[in-house]
């Protein structure tokens, strides 16, 4: 399987962040500026990459040396990690997918994907296999980005040399536990759907619920900016619905073997960046995280959100420095 780099034609597909439609696309590589988008330190050519079936992904690609794998959440995108990309591409190979639905990566109806943990796993398998197929890795993850790297970690645990986890999860939600209010309306409820699909209410939340520091307004139309029309808001719905609370769930297996097996990677260098005013992957997550990988560098930012690498940007950016310093893998 092979990675390809394209950019959409204005006008293929429908809105700006269209799936994919074969003739409108060519062979350059793809930068945001020529769909007029405004992203703040988002100076990057993302690249594209053909999952095997039509259906392409967008992912970041800069800098050389040692891979390091950064994996978002709902309702990021790449841009999410724009910061510690800019930070870290002098010294190391940062490596930054759009999951299928988000970002600039194709956004496809239920009848050409199947929004579901599995075939997210099963999309960063395919990518690094075509762009990072032997090296090892390390992997940064937030959000669902916990469990999609992870659960990639799982079938591939000697190439793993180092993970850095932000406000995220690797286990069925903890006992004592419950899921928010606003995320079970999105998850149980047609009016949750219409909300996140018809009015953008989960991404465009996000950037004023997520954070405890007001977002500047040219970032939170950045982060919304993929997420303009009802079909391209579809996968910030299905990651809602896909939220595992029972054995009936799709995801529900897959965490919990997840979880079982996340204390196999307590040797290897890690590193918890939390910020503690998160109301969803709260302190019961962090302690989990705790338990399960004991030698963990754990730092907790007590005025910082959900989006601890917006509250907190500088000091998580020295923190994550410091730790590759003191963890040094061979480019």
């Amino acid at each position: 399987m092979q990675a390809t780099f394209r950019a959409p034609v204005r006008g293929a597909g429908p809105g700006r962040f269209g799936r994919r439609e074969r003739s409108g696309y060519h062979r350059r590589p793809f930068r945001p500026g020529r769909v007029r988008l405004n992203l703040p330190d988002y100076p990057f050519q993302p690249r594209r990459f053909d999952r095997g079936d039509g259906l392409e992904m967008s992912y970041l690609d800069e800098g050389q040396g040692p891979a390091v794998v950064m994996v978002h959440g709902n309702p990021t995108w790449s841009y999410y990690y724009r910061h510690l990309v800019l930070a870290l591409r002098g010294s190391h190979r940062c490596i930054v997918p759009d999951h299928i639905g988000m970002g600039f990566s194709d956004k496809p109806d239920d009848s050409r994907y199947r929004y579901t943990l599995d075939s997210r796993i099963d999309d960063l398998e395919r990518l690094l296999a075509a762009v990072e197929p032997e090296r090892p890795v390390t992997l940064v993850l937030h959000d669902w980005g916990g469990l999609i790297g992870l659960g990639w970690a799982l079938r591939h645990p000697q190439r793993v040399v180092r993970l850095v986890l932000l406000n995220t999860a690797g286990f069925t939600m903890p006992a004592d536990k419950r899921l928010p209010g606003l995320l079970k309306l999105g998850r149980d409820s047609s009016l949750g759907a219409l909300l996140i699909r018809g009015f953008n209410a989960f991404s465009g939340g996000a950037t004023r619920l997520a954070v405890k520091k007001p977002m500047p307004a040219a970032e939170r139309r950045a982060f919304t900016a993929p997420y303009d029309s009802w079909a391209n808001r579809i996968a910030t719905l299905r990651f809602v619905q896909d939220i595992p609370l029972g054995a009936g769930d799709p995801a529900w297996n897959t965490v919990t073997e997840i979880g079982r097996r996340l204390p196999e990677f307590a040797d290897r260098p890690a590193l918890l960046l939390w910020g503690m005013q998160d109301f969803v992957f709260d302190h019961t997550c962090l302690r989990e995280f705790r338990r399960a990988l004991p030698q963990a560098q754990a730092r907790e930012y007590v005025d910082a959100g959900h989006y601890v690498l917006e509250d907190a940007r500088a000091e998580v950016l020295d923190e994550v420095q410091a730790f590759f310093k003191a963890h040094p893998v061979a480019g």
